[in-house]
């Protein structure tokens, strides 16, 4: 199981253009916690678990407009990457580099 305790710089791709944010996880064994912060505002992640290589976890955002996050990730030595489902507005991919 990989362990997906950490701080990233993350860039999600989205249909408005790059956003950025730093993203802080804690695991506890199969359970995920942590946060989410981007242009100011700090969001609790939720729904977060692992399974295996793969983490999932949502977040509920309000800028650039209300919309909840849907995370797959997996890690690539020290990054952390996948893809992120954007309600209505389709699936981007985000990638993530230690914070």
């Amino acid at each position: 199981m990989a362990e997906f305790n950490g701080a990233w710089n993350i860039e999600i791709n989205t249909p408005m253009g790059k956003q950025e944010g730093t993203l802080t996880l804690n695991q506890d064994g199969t359970g995920l916690s942590g946060t989410m912060a981007q242009g100011g505002d700090s969001t609790d992640i939720e729904n977060g678990s692992v399974a295996g290589d793969q983490a999932s976890w949502d977040v509920k955002v309000t800028k650039p407009m209300p919309l909840t996050l849907g995370f797959t990730a997996h890690l690539d030595g020290d990054n952390i990457g996948g893809k992120v489902k954007l309600g209505a507005f389709g699936e981007a991919d985000f990638s993530g580099t230690p914070a």
